[in-house]
């Protein structure tokens, strides 16, 4: 940038500088309030509003609770005369709502002002003339005191015209390209018109400082504002008013650090509409108040709502980042954030926070402003992570994915984000969540079970595999415990069952069990969820989903030979006693060709079989009964219990009487 030199500051700092402002810490109580969307803010739009598209953004403003609505230059043009016209006639001016008409100090204009306003119940008629060094000596070629004279000359013209028009006026003074003016010579201006109304308490009068052109830091605009604050005449007769502009992007800053300094009332527009950067943004002013505990008295509850009609009149469009009112500004894409929001959020909702609000990175609850959790929040792309989906999948479909699970839920749903590079909908998410871990089950099925209670539980599962049905059995802990050996059994595999929660998904009698299964094969977990009205059914078919995704049983082509299949059910129901002798007479088959044939088709030799199924049989009553090791042993089909003990520690890693205590 090479001609940054022919710039140079252009404001005019007070003659003494006080800094009181300096020591308050936030905005005690909120300001007036006015609203000159309907002139400033229309005047800046490219295709103006209509006259019926006024008196609805009229109507809205009053709903919203502004009580002072600035609502045009009458003289400027036939359709702003109309509208005061219109207002008036129709009696559609509450009782507590006061309305305001911008005139300039001249004659005409003015007079045409008064006839616009005729019959008001409450009119502020806002006198303005330009009083910068760059106005007075390029514009109006004016000194000091003929400037003075403009604006006297005007406060004297208001005087009169209100006492000879019907209605009941009150009047405003501003000091226009007020950023470019001395300020004391600002204050002699201000003070001269107030020399001519001489307000009272009863009858109170508006001097508004306008950052016409924005030129100045904050902290130097509150230095002014202090300084007219303490020099103004008939002071506690006067409403000292700012009306900022954005042009250095601190049109918030300088109304913030201005009511510091003394300032009575804002004048301001939703969303910061006006010319070039725009007026002050009165949304974010008041829910910044809000943020602090302070009630704005503006209700923002239907913020959205009062965005589109915003957007609908103005053919304006409010930016995604604009603070509160945007439509990104409480979304959390990243990880990190969203695990912190779902924490906080579950804080809040245990009350821990003693009722006031610290969710982490959202500095208000988006339900007071009428935003969602679930869509403005957290919302789900490649940069989010284990928090985020989780609350997704919670708050929008009751899904209580337990923690451990929560990391590779993330990763399944980031990945297909990252492929499709797009951010994905609660309603995506959750169908990658049911194809994965809820409907998973392409391989194998399990359609029937049938359990019988002894010493534990022995089941009867109908495996539906590769369009063939058999029947297996198998002994465990427990119904689910019985079915995992059973698939166990069936496909020659090997893993730890090794997580069960579970949780109702919804309440009443229709309720419905969600159940999370996770199995561990070499250190790598596989996930299912089941859901269903009958617990057992919810947990088996977790099951089956998380047993479906191992590479052994994906990568099993072969129906399971029924004759195998029989051998194993016949041992299961005879392995106190059974021999492999027993089994050569039962199906008719040598015992060397059996041995070889138990050994290829289930993995382990007849005696390994054996083997397992009495020491799942001991473990299943050490866990369920407080039988001595010897019936333990002896209930199991050992005899010598040094033997058996030696065996159990080989397989479990501990001894009978340790695995015993460690369930317990």
């Amino acid at each position: 940038m090479d001609n940054y030199q022919k710039y140079q500051c252009q404001y005019y700092m007070p003659p003494k500088a006080t800094y009181n402002w300096v020591t308050k810490d936030h905005i005690e109580t909120p300001p007036i309030w006015c609203s000159v969307d309907l002139r400033d803010g229309n005047q800046a739009l490219i295709e103006p509003m209509s006259l019926e598209e006024k008196l609805e953004f009229f109507t809205m403003l009053v709903k919203l609770g502004f009580k002072e609505i600035e609502i045009g230059f009458p003289a400027a043009s036939v359709t702003e005369y109309e509208f005061a016209r219109t207002l008036i006639e129709r009696n559609m001016i509450p009782d507590d709502v006061t309305v305001q008409v911008l005139t300039q100090a001249r004659e005409h204009i003015i007079k045409r002002t008064f006839e616009a306003v005729k019959g008001a119940p409450r009119a502020i008629i806002h006198l303005y003339n330009s009083t910068s060094v760059a106005q007075r000596e390029q514009v109006f070629k004016k000194d000091k005191d003929e400037v003075k004279k403009i604006a006297i000359e005007g406060a004297k013209l208001l005087d009169k015209l209100a006492k000879e028009t019907e209605g009941n006026f009150s009047f405003e003074y501003s000091p226009e390209s007020f950023p470019g003016t001395e300020v004391d010579y600002a204050v002699e201006v201000c003070n001269a018109v107030l020399d001519v109304w001489k307000p009272t308490k009863e009858n109170k009068v508006i001097i508004n400082i306008p950052t016409t052109v924005e030129n100045a830091m904050p902290h130097v605009f509150a230095t002014q504002v202090e300084y007219i604050h303490n020099s103004l005449k008939y002071r506690e007769a006067v409403t000292l008013s700012l009306h900022p502009h954005n042009d250095r992007g601190t049109g918030i800053g300088d109304a913030e650090l201005g009511c510091l300094a003394g300032a009575d009332r804002i004048e301001g527009t939703l969303f910061g509409n006006g010319e070039r950067t725009g007026n002050v943004d009165i949304v974010t002013l008041a829910l910044n108040m809000y943020s602090h505990g302070v009630d704005p008295k503006l209700d923002f509850s239907h913020l959205p709502q009062v965005g589109e009609t915003y957007e609908k009149l103005t053919r304006m469009r409010i930016y995604e980042r604009q603070p509160y009112a945007g439509q990104l500004v409480f979304t959390a894409f990243s990880g990190s954030h969203q695990d912190a929001i779902s924490k906080g959020f579950n804080w809040h909702e245990l009350k821990k926070d003693n009722g006031i609000w610290s969710v982490p990175y959202l500095p208000i609850d988006p339900k007071d402003i009428g935003r969602e959790y679930d869509g403005d929040v957290i919302r789900i792309n490649s940069q989010s992570g284990k928090g985020g989906v989780s609350y997704i999948l919670k708050n929008n479909y009751g899904m209580m994915v337990p923690r451990e699970m929560q990391e590779d839920v993330s990763y399944t749903i980031k990945d297909i984000s990252d492929r499709e590079h797009a951010e994905l909908s609660p309603m995506r998410i959750y169908q990658i969540f049911e194809d994965k871990y809820v409907h998973n089950n392409h391989v194998f099925k399990i359609d029937e079970c049938h359990f019988k209670q002894k010493e534990g539980i022995l089941a009867e599962v109908k495996i539906d595999h590769l369009d063939a049905q058999q029947v297996v059995e198998a002994n465990g802990n427990g119904r689910l415990d019985a079915v995992s050996n059973a698939i166990k059994q069936y496909f020659g595999i090997k893993y730890e069952l090794s997580t069960y929660e579970e949780h109702a998904l919804s309440r009443g009698s229709s309720s419905k069990a969600c159940t999370y299964v996770g199995i561990t094969v070499e250190g790598k977990k596989y996930w299912g969820v089941g859901i269903d009205e009958d617990i057992i059914k919810s947990s088996i078919n977790a099951l089956v989903v998380a047993v479906n995704q191992l590479d052994a049983v994906k990568n099993n082509k072969d129906v399971r030979d029924v004759r195998i299949n029989a051998i194993m059910n016949y041992i299961q129901e005879n392995y106190l006693t059974i021999t492999l002798e027993d089994l050569s007479k039962q199906f008719f088959l040598s015992k060397p060709y059996l041995s070889k044939f138990i050994k290829d088709k289930s993995g382990m030799t007849f005696g390994e079989n054996v083997k397992q199924i009495r020491l799942n049989k001991a473990s299943t009553l050490l866990r369920n009964g407080n039988m001595k090791v010897e019936k333990v042993a002896e209930a199991s089909g050992y005899q010598n219990v040094e033997h058996f003990n030696r065996l159990f520690k080989e397989r479990f890693g501990m001894t009978p009487v340790q695995y015993r205590c460690s369930e317990k």
